[in-house]
């Protein structure tokens, strides 16, 4: 049964994160810049409202130390205690060039990268948090940040441009550049189900999953788009769930159920759904039979900046060395394209409310996922009818 976890905020919250240290703990953030501390319960163990008023876009737990928390706020990041939630413990002032949309923390503890409403992505060293690169290809606002694990230089950005980059931390340009809008075009898929037919593919959230390998990508056009990326970093393959009625506003991997595969996705038609993506072509090769490759095209899609107060979703989401070859930009011009997961979710969950934000966490031994909406309390469902 669904649970409710209630009196922490006093307005929209829009980010929820679970630590992974004994205590469990999460955290969420609201509009007015709020931040709640749960316990494995659902009891408040802290509250706090940042400086300045602006909203809690973003809550990252640091895994390497199980005291930091990191929220992004306006164009500032607080590192918190969780420890000792009094006030922040740093502040990394200007961390982003505008609003900051996601954070995301590679695994060693060592980087964080701030995407924000100009489009960059700024990585910043840890700790300290100076500025260490700034990635600039994202002609609309960055909506979504991640790390790849096992690959603490490598990290995927996505936006409202409709692309997806993969970046190597060691340059300043992405190693390859995916245009969902191009992807869509050559499927002869523009003609969308009733409700979507000028719903273009706006990323709104990026996730990898625990392999470090297999991408999901929730766009506005009601699509997970699922991307695999192959040795030396390229691009292998992409294809396309199509996961919501609406814009799907969240995709997360879920990283403790029976394979890495599993993906947890919450639109803006109220519906959160639970997906097995082992079996997807772009996920299994050997699947794809009667696949063909993609014609060679370089991304030059240029989608005008729209008014943020149209396109912005409130919610917005390491050690091997890797070969990267020159040239590998174009890559994304040859990958191949597959068809979707024709069989639907394992589970879906009506939950009647567009969704903020996912959080997939095991609370008191029991697989679950939060949910966030457009609400001041969070939900809490049992994965448990799988």
């Amino acid at each position: 049964m669904a649970g409710q976890w209630s009196e922490g905020h006093s307005t929209s919250i829009l980010c929820v994160g679970a630590s992974s240290g004994p205590e469990g703990l999460l955290a969420s953030g609201s509009e007015g810049g709020e931040v709640t501390l749960w316990s494995q319960e659902g009891t408040i163990i802290g509250r706090l409202t940042l400086p300045g008023g602006e909203d809690s876009t973003s809550v990252v737990f640091s895994h390497a130390a199980p005291g930091q928390l990191y929220v992004s706020h306006g164009d500032a990041v607080s590192v918190l205690d969780p420890r000792n939630l009094k006030g922040p413990v740093e502040e990394f002032q200007g961390a982003g060039e505008e609003e900051i949309n996601a954070l995301s923390l590679n695994e060693t503890g060592s980087a964080l990268a701030v995407a924000d409403d100009s489009g960059a992505v700024r990585v910043l060293e840890l700790p300290g948090g100076k500025v260490c690169r700034t990635l600039r290809r994202h002609t609309n606002i960055c909506s979504s940040v991640a790390f790849r694990p096992h690959r603490p230089n490598n990290l995927i950005s996505a936006g409202l441009d409709m692309q997806v980059m993969l970046w190597g931390l060691q340059k300043t340009r992405p190693l390859w550049t995916v245009n969902l809008q191009d992807v869509a075009e050559e499927e002869g898929d523009d003609q969308q189900r009733p409700g979507q037919l000028f719903n273009p593919p706006l990323v709104h959230c990026v996730s990898v999953a625990s392999c470090g390998n297999i991408l999901g990508c929730a766009a506005e056009d009601g699509r997970v788009h699922v991307i695999r990326i192959g040795s030396g970093s390229k691009l292998e393959q992409q294809g396309a769930v199509k996961a919501h009625s609406q814009g799907a506003s969240q995709a997360h991997f879920v990283s403790f159920l029976s394979h890495p595969h599993w993906l947890l996705t919450g639109g803006n038609d109220g519906l959160v759904a639970l997906w097995d993506l082992s079996k997807h072509p772009v996920v299994t090769p050997e699947a794809k039979a009667g696949v063909t490759a993609a014609p060679r095209r370089k991304s030059k899609s240029k989608a005008k900046r729209k008014e943020q107060s149209q396109n912005k979703a409130k919610s917005p989401p390491k050690v091997e060395a890797e070969k990267e070859g020159e040239g590998e930009e174009e890559e994304a011009a040859c990958a191949e394209e597959v068809t979707e997961e024709k069989s639907g979710p394992k589970l879906r969950i009506s939950h009647g409310d567009k969704v903020n934000w996912l959080c997939p966490v095991v609370l008191k031994g029991e697989p679950s996922v939060v949910v966030a909406d457009q609400s001041a309390s969070l939900t809490v469902y049992p994965l448990s009818p799988l």
